[in-house]
């Protein structure tokens, strides 16, 4: 109805404005023209027969002027070339008989026209700049045509002339009409009605029919909360579904039981907590044990990502906020999950310039509903971040977080938990123990083993077959580390070259005390890597010892210490640099962090230079001297240099062991640990506390 309403009145006025768009004839009274001129309509033409008065219709031309006004209904309906009733009273407006031309004519025409006695009439407007001229034009068979004529001036040569050819001329003020009045009226508010007529369509669109203010969909409804909520939570997920992470879930358990039975806490006098926090990298479970706490509690949930309170329009955030818990305390008692909180509770003053007001009022309101004058009694607010360094110490405290607790990576035990819950679905060979896969997989979180899980079922079904066997669950470990598997070398030599430098690596880990065990040698490229030696730690590595440390070292430099052995130090090639780079990083971590250099125990990496923050990594000061900096250098130069003696003084006593690992891996191109000991074993006499028995498979009991 907008448009069609907008169209009419627009099409209009064109009527109105056009310069002769219409060519009826009719036998009116017109006392004078109608371009230009005063046109007075005579009780005869009213369509309903009763008195009306005399209509004054003037049609101005500042084309220029109001040009930028009435562009956009000009453009829209200006070439639509139809007549309609004009805007004023019930009487219409006609052109004169003769026919009318809205084309333009040069100055010289106009000129040559007038000394030819073609020009029969001339209206003056704009002070006499441009004229509306009446000519007879010999094109159009002597017709009379009205056309539009710019002139330079008004001169009185030229109103002599008219004089002198006796030609009907009159200049005109520059006035309105009511019609272009209007019009210019309408083009002014034509696109802010066709801008909020399409927002109120679009908004009844989005809400299928429904929308309204406050209503969903609603353009303008910014501050409502995009909180999910449910009144019987369905997760699918409980406590069952949760392992690995024993203690967080013990915490959760009791905020459970403390909702469903309170008198039994409340009778010693104990309150439940405000608000859990939970911390720990990302994957470790902390948006699953929010699912279970769900699935498990049986009150309203709430759940929210503390990006969603971030908008663009100041005060929004702070708006959903409150709309939150507003619904939190209509539905009482209840639990709110908020996750990712650190993308609104950072803290706050920090930053370049000073920090964010609109997320600083956001994180204001968030302290103020969760423990402010009013309190929130029956809403138990759970949240979830990794970022835990960056948080606001008011949102911290007791009170608001009465408990944090701390999901971090499962330890050996908790990943064959993990493990028996990822794989209770899935079908597995004999060969396949969790335990193995919990030994070879350390660090990697709940998340992570799901993912190792999913990609060795992907492989056994690509490979057409029925169960994952060790061989997927190999592989899928070596992908995820790794990365994809290169395509084989040819080439005898670097072929050669990468064995040495892979065996290299197993000869010194092995015969130096303290080293983990090797899992395997294998010369399949991986991601950048053409060849990899794989080390499992026979346990947890929670506390790391001296000697494990400098073995590492020792084990790192094998690689290059065989090229130099075997192929001469001008062969040495780049394969080295990752190995370079990882053991210059371990040893000055022992000087510098650790204090295991001759230095003494002394911590000398600024605690901000450790910071997750780049702002205060970047505004980290040196604390120590260019004396102390020269000694670092000095002892991690010390460090990495008797360990290459070590590996050089390794590959020199063991060169035939060498010889004959190499030979076998490179005929078979990966070899177990197993393998590698027994060959090993044979020429040389592993340390005592680097021997490790067989591995004899647990089948998997599912």
């Amino acid at each position: 109805m907008i448009y069609l309403f907008i169209m009419q009145m627009a099409a209009s006025s064109a009527c109105l404005l056009g310069n002769g768009l219409s060519t009826h004839r009719t036998k009116s009274k017109l006392s004078k023209d109608f371009y230009g001129r005063n046109i007075v309509f005579t009780p005869a033409i009213s369509s309903l027969g009763r008195k009306s008065n005399a209509v004054l219709v003037k049609a101005s031309l500042k084309l220029k002027q109001h040009e930028g006004r009435r562009g956009f209904l000009k453009s829209l309906l200006g070439t639509a070339g139809i007549g309609v009733p004009a805007l004023l009273g019930n009487g219409k407006a006609y052109a004169d008989e003769q026919g009318v031309s809205s084309s333009r004519m040069s100055y010289s025409r106009f000129l040559e026209y007038l000394d030819k006695d073609r020009v029969k009439k001339v209206d003056l407007f704009e002070n006499g700049t441009i004229a509306i001229v009446e000519a007879v034009s010999p094109e159009l068979g002597n017709r009379v045509q009205r056309v539009r004529v710019q002139l330079p001036g008004l001169s009185q040569e030229l109103l002599q002339k008219f004089r002198e050819k006796n030609i009907d001329f009159a200049a005109h003020n520059a006035q309105e009409d009511s019609g272009s009045l209007l019009f210019n009226l309408i083009g002014n508010l034509a696109f802010p009605l066709i801008l909020i007529g399409g927002l109120f369509l679009l908004s009844r669109r989005s809400s299928g029919g429904m929308g309204g203010p406050g209503g969903p969909g609603f353009p303008l409804a910014f501050g409502q909360s995009k909180a999910k909520f449910q009144m019987e939570p369905n997760t699918g997920v409980t406590f069952d579904d949760v392992a690995g992470v024993d203690e967080a879930k013990q915490d959760f358990m009791e905020v459970v039981e403390f909702l469903k039975k309170p008198e039994r806490f409340t009778a010693v006098g104990a309150r439940i907590p405000k608000g859990v926090l939970l911390i720990g990298p990302p994957g470790t479970g902390k948006t699953l044990l929010a699912k279970a706490i769900a699935g498990e509690a049986g009150v309203p949930f709430f759940s929210i990502s503390g990006s969603e309170f971030v908008e663009m329009f100041v005060g929004v955030g702070a708006s959903r906020v409150r709309d939150l818990f507003k619904k939190a305390k209509e539905n009482a008692p209840c639990i709110v999950f908020v996750d990712e909180i650190d993308a609104v509770g950072r803290q706050r003053g920090t930053g370049i310039g000073g920090g964010n007001d609109e997320r600083e009022q956001t994180l204001n309101q968030l302290l103020t509903e969760m423990d402010g004058f009013e309190g929130n009694t029956g809403i138990i607010v759970i949240a979830a971040t990794n970022r835990a360094d960056i948080l606001d110490s008011a949102l911290l405290r007791p009170g608001r977080f009465d408990r944090q607790v701390t999901v971090d990576v499962p330890d050996i035990r908790g990943r064959t938990e993990i493990l028996k819950v990822h794989g209770s679905n899935k079908k597995f060979e004999t060969d396949v123990s969790f335990d193995v896969i919990a030994m070879r997989t350390p660090g990697f979180s709940g998340a992570d083993l799901a993912n190792l899980l999913n990609e060795a079922a992907i492989l056994a079904g690509r490979r057409g077959k029925t169960a994952i066997s060790s061989k997927e669950i190999d592989d899928s470990i070596d992908r995820i580390v790794a990365g994809m598997e290169g395509t084989v070398m040819t080439d005898g030599k670097s072929k050669s070259l990468v064995a040495y430098h892979e065996v290299g690596h197993a000869i010194c880990g092995t015969l130096t005390p303290g080293h983990d065990p090797v899992q395997k040698v294998t010369l399949i490229p991986r991601g950048q890597a053409r060849g990899l030696t794989w080390f499992i730690p026979s346990d947890d590595p929670t506390l790391i010892s001296k000697q494990q440390l400098f073995a590492r070292i020792v084990g790192g430099l094998g690689g290059r210490a065989a090229e130099e052995i075997i192929f001469g130090e001008p062969e040495v090639t780049t394969g080295a640099a990752g190995d370079l780079q990882q053991i210059t990083g371990l040893a000055k971590q022992m000087v510098v962090t650790f204090g295991m250099s001759e230095i003494g125990p002394w911590s000398l990496m600024d605690s901000s230079a450790q910071s997750a923050d780049v702002i205060m990594r970047m505004m980290a000061r040196n604390s120590m001297s260019e004396k102390l900096a020269e000694d670092i250098d000095t002892a991690v130069k010390r460090l990495s240099d008797s360990a290459y003696e070590i590996a050089l003084q390794h590959i020199r006593n063991n060169r035939e062991a060498i010889d004959k690992i190499v030979e076998v891996l490179i005929e078979k191109e990966t070899m177990s640990g197993d393998e590698f000991r027994a060959i090993l074993s044979e020429f040389v006499e592993i340390p005592a506390e680097n021997q490790v028995p067989p591995s004899v498979p647990t089948p998997v009991s599912v």
